[in-house]
């Protein structure tokens, strides 16, 4: 039996609170109705294809149960045939499933099992709720899910961010519900998979790049880049240094370092400022603590190699250099690499398999420069995500159709969520509750998304949730 956060029952009771009157009799023996013990599923939808053999589709409680009952859920399929292309544990008994309620739990699992690996968009398997047998029993919330190959319906989601030092980059596919979090200092450079020939700096760890008037990596010493060394940095509140970070927009004709020639010679050695470990201090509830230990210099020229890169790297003072050879691929917004590793490194996921990332970023304030966000959330601009922002006074979440959507208003600038989404002014730390986004996959799914926390139960940053929902 699995465990189910606090944060679900809560939801939970939220739904059925809604449209649930307590009250009691004149009589002043009488006692207050119980509290409604409701049973859902803990998402809409279930991509089919995404299962590899096995996959747990879960249900939570309301709260934790203290006698025993069941759950009788009906099963049925448009194209699947139960026993030869899938079977479920509790096994089928009548066209039902029926899940038995402990005391102790706060859920439970079916556990569906996929036989034919060929089950393709004309399959549907849908799980209802039909029966709840345990005192004062409701069925409300996600009473269903479906199981197919289309895009999730959306669900309520927690991104691994880590907590108030934020060390995760947590890229979220909003159409399969994956998501693939890894330690935001484990990149240092992203070598572009598209026809332009650019290079990435690392932003979440506040990286900056600064180009010196050489085209010899081996001469380049302390001397040549004292001119140019303070101001090769994020936070120093000179507008100037804009030069030195990618533009957050995006767009990847603004990267601090140009444009890769064929010509070598034109191919410029670059002063490079790692920036800064994550962070391991404690901070107070409601602050971060992003930025550790400086991560020091690199001097870097990149150069072509045929269809890929060749990336030429050393320590200021060296007199020599390590190279390595990159190739493109374009099925990637970029292919990484890694001081620490010295070597090519996994990072995101293809291009088309995720939407948004919620990571530290490096942004631009007017007048006076790059500066260090937290709490960031980017929409995959490379991989063709759009989004815009709709206001509560034109439309209310909820009732925000498919047909409501204009198009004009789609974004490019990856930041169109950014940190918008929160206000961190004052001493308390809030949602902005008067917005929400739509977004547009790479497929031509739309959803609608709105923040539901930024803080944690006990108001620690960095453990942001969100719901979202496919528009249809």
């Amino acid at each position: 039996m699995i465990k189910i956060l606090n944060k679900y029952r809560s939801f939970i009771l939220i739904t059925v609170l809604a449209i649930t009157t307590i009250s009691c009799s004149d009589d002043e023996n009488s006692n207050l109705m119980l509290e409604p013990f409701v049973v859902a599923f803990e998402t809409l939808s279930v991509n089919l294809a995404e299962i590899e053999n096995s996959q747990n589709i879960s249900l939570v409680y309301s709260q934790m149960s203290t006698e025993f009952g069941n759950v009788t859920i009906l099963l049925e399929t448009d194209n699947a045939v139960y026993g030869s292309d899938f079977i479920t544990n509790p096994p089928l008994d009548n066209n039902n499933l029926v899940l038995p309620i402990i005391p102790g739990e706060n859920g439970d699992i079916i556990v569906f099992t996929k036989l034919n690996e060929n089950l393709d968009e004309t399959v549907e398997i849908n799980l209802s709720i039909i029966s709840i047998e345990y005192p004062n029993a409701v069925i409300q919330g996600n009473s269903s899910v479906t199981l197919n190959s289309s895009a999730s319906l959306g669900r309520g989601f927690e991104p691994n961010i880590g907590g108030p030092n934020e060390p995760n980059q947590v890229y979220i596919d909003l159409s399969t519900e994956n998501q693939t979090s890894i330690k935001r200092d484990s990149w240092d450079l992203g070598f572009y998979g598209g026809s332009d020939f650019r290079v990435d700096i690392n932003g979440s760890i506040y990286m900056a790049a600064g180009v010196i008037d050489s085209n010899s990596i081996d001469s380049v010493t302390q001397e040549d880049i004292e001119a140019i060394q303070d101001q090769v940095a994020v936070g120093t509140f000179d507008p100037a240094n804009e030069a030195y970070v990618d533009n957050p927009d995006g767009d990847i004709n603004k990267t601090a370092i140009a444009p890769i020639s064929e010509i070598d010679n034109n191919n410029k050695v670059y002063l490079l400022n790692l920036g800064y470990k994550v962070g391991t201090d404690d901070p107070n509830p409601g602050s971060v603590s992003i930025a550790g230990d400086p991560r020091g210099w690199k001097k870097i020229r990149v150069l072509r190699n045929g269809d890929g890169y060749l990336l030429q790297y050393a320590n200021i003072e060296d007199t020599s250099h390590q190279e390595i050879y990159i190739e493109k691929d374009v099925n990637y917004n970029f292919t990484f690499f890694s001081f620490d590793e010295n070597d090519i490194v996994n990072i995101e996921p293809k291009a088309e398999n995720w939407d948004i990332n919620f990571t530290v970023f490096t942004n631009v304030l007017v007048n006076a420069g790059s500066y260090g966000f937290a709490d960031g959330v980017l929409h995959n601009r490379k991989g063709g995500v759009t989004a815009y922002t709709v206001n509560t006074d034109d439309f209310s979440y909820d009732s925000f159709q498919l047909e409501n959507i204009i198009n004009s208003n789609f974004q490019l600038d990856q930041r169109t969520i950014g940190s918008s989404w929160r206000n961190l002014l004052g001493e308390e730390k809030v949602l902005i509750d008067n917005i929400f986004y739509i977004i547009k996959d790479p497929n031509g799914n739309y959803y609608k998304l709105k923040f539901t926390a930024l803080l944690s139960d006990n108001g620690v940053r960095g453990f942001s949730e969100f719901k979202y929902n496919l528009l249809q």
